[in-house]
């Protein structure tokens, strides 16, 4: 039967039962959750290499279309700090720049949208847990790297990309740090810790931008202060139009480059957006359609580049301020949208005079957030090949590049994860009796099976897949010197069989035929049954040698013997 392709976005159920009441709540939860992700969207498009309204047009548009389209009720949908590594290492890229941004985010939009249509939503909660949080502790170590230069306030211009080469900048350089810019950038950050324990629906990166930016206008214009950097030092044509922006199709070379980090971004946003999701379900007690999500992302990543923004997803911390604010149907995102629209339009001009080491604090506390270090100890004390994958993984994404990380990362996890399964993967023999003693649920009376002379009694526990079936060679060949003429296999603990074990039981028959061995098999599960009725093995071995069960397996091998 064929799968049905659905697409359903959650606010055409939400506009079903809406009521003034579900309004009122959504228009206020949408205002806060819009002045909240007001300094976020800056923040983030200057740390990722473009100017602040491409952050903010990226949170406006992407927003938009992530409520409109989504599958989830309560999702904010934006830029999030999780791109910054990747978005800014393509920005710099002199041969993809820009425009290779712009394809790269269209490519990870279409990447997203078939993923949601070929039903892959679930396949995200494969990825194993230490990969997510190696690759989100390394780009929060990444963007506290980047602030440095604002934060203390150095001055340096060009800085190298790559993290050694940036810290060995830094520390020839630390002579040169602005005590103001120190300053400003530490009030930054006590006001980001402190005011939510004073306001609680004020953000307190806001109360910072306000506050600090304030404090440097008085330094600057009453108080002679000189050198303190602003946006609007490094971006003077910051304006506020959203139009549409062409650019240049690159060619199959630089598609060849630009598809590794599509994939990234891809990925990325898929994880931030569905572990968003299932969070907020655990709050809200809602079920988030995991494909129809997948599919409103792909399209936010599509078309966000033609407006000159940045790559989309879920974000987590705009998502339960919208919860906790009130928010419950798709509307209070769309409001969201409207209010970042509205301040674009009017108080852009006023984001020139936001000082950089005001930024840099927000940046900081972003990174901190990110971090998960407690996370990251408590994984620290778990197996060893999880501790391999957390540490390669972080280790790659801080030193060398985000896309080689998750791609290394998910190989190392998917060796490691084989070998373990390899070595779950158990065989026995038996010649003369067969204990059955212990293979129920409970512990029942001695029961043994005597075996006649030339029945040998092959098991084989756990799965029979390419990591094991050259064991089960190797154990056969080792045990005793005289053949038998019958040699059942056991395969009752089999819960799959792949072309591997398929290929190493076709081997065993014809070797076994060929010295005039019976093979006979027991236990055999429907689903291994089927790979087995799909191959030649099957007709060959004969109906008759495929017994439910060891009782049935020893009467037929008697019965040849005799």
């Amino acid at each position: 039967m064929k799968r049905k392709i659905e697409f359903r976005p959650k606010l055409m159920d939400a506009l079903r039962s809406y009521s003034k009441e579900k309004f009122a709540a959504d228009f206020m939860a949408g205002i806060i959750v819009g002045i909240v992700a007001l300094p976020l969207a800056i923040a983030f498009g200057i740390a990722s290499g473009v100017s602040p309204a491409e952050g903010l047009i990226t949170a406006i548009i992407g927003g938009f279309i992530v409520a409109l389209l989504g599958g989830t009720n309560v999702q904010i949908g934006g830029p999030t700090g999780a791109f910054i590594v990747i978005v800014y290492g393509i920005v710099a890229d002199p041969e993809l720049g820009l425009p290779g941004l712009a394809m790269a985010t269209i490519f990870a939009g279409l990447i997203l949208i078939l993923m949601g249509l070929l039903h892959l939503g679930t396949v995200i909660r494969f990825i194993p847990y230490p990969i997510v949080v190696g690759f989100t502790s390394g780009i929060a170590l990444t963007i506290f790297s980047t602030q440095i230069n604002d934060l203390l306030g150095l001055g340096l211009t060009n800085l190298p990309g790559n993290f050694l080469a940036k810290w060995g900048v830094y520390f020839h350089n630390f002579d040169k740090t602005d005590l103001v810019a120190v300053g400003l950038s530490a009030l930054s950050i006590l006001l980001i810790i402190f005011t939510p324990k004073v306001l609680k629906k004020i953000p307190g990166s806001l109360v910072a931008i306000i506050v600090v930016t304030l404090l440097a206008y008085v330094l600057r214009e009453h108080c002679g202060v000189q050198g303190i950097a602003t946006i609007g030092d490094n971006f003077p044509n910051l304006n506020a139009e959203i139009h549409l922006r062409g650019f240049d199709i690159p060619g199959m070379d630089q598609i060849n480059k630009i598809l590794p980090s599509a994939f990234t971004i891809a990925i990325l946003g898929a994880i931030e957006s569905l572990l968003s999701a299932t969070v907020v379900d655990g709050i809200t007690g809602d079920k988030h359609d995991s494909n129809t999500e997948l599919v409103a992302q792909g399209a936010a990543n599509l078309v966000v580049p033609f407006f000159g923004g940045i790559p989309v997803t879920g974000a987590i911390a705009r998502t339960m301020t919208n919860i906790n604010n009130g928010g419950r149907t798709p509307v209070a995102g769309i409001v969201h949208a409207v209010v970042l629209l509205l301040i674009m339009l009017f108080l852009i001009p006023l984001a020139k005079h936001i000082p950089m080491a005001c930024l840099a604090g927000v940046l900081v506390m972003v990174s901190y957030n990110m971090s998960g270090w407690r996370t990251f100890g408590s994984l620290l004390k778990n197996s060893k090949s999880d501790v391999i994958v957390l540490l390669v993984t972080f280790f790659l994404t801080v030193i060398f590049d985000l896309t080689i990380a998750i791609e290394i990362g998910l190989l190392l996890a998917m060796l490691l994860f084989m070998r373990r399964m390899s070595e779950t993967t158990r065989f026995s023999v038996a010649t003369e009796k067969l204990d059955l003693s212990n293979e129920g649920e409970i512990p029942h009376m001695d029961e043994k099976l005597d075996l006649k002379p030339g029945i040998e009694v092959y098991e084989i526990d756990g799965p029979f897949f390419f990591g094991v079936a050259n064991r089960f060679d190797e154990v056969m060949n080792l045990y005793g010197t005289t053949k038998p003429k019958v040699r059942i296999i056991r395969m009752r603990k089999v819960p799959f069989m792949d072309t591997t074990g398929l290929h190493n039981m076709e081997s065993l028959f014809r070797l076994s035929n060929k010295e005039g061995i019976r093979v006979i098999l027991s236990g055999v599960n429907e689903k291994v049954r089927r790979v087995l009725q799909k191959s030649d093995i099957y007709e060959a071995i004969g109906e008759r040698n495929v017994c439910d069960n060891i009782h049935e397996a020893i009467a037929v091998a008697n019965s040849y013997l005799d």
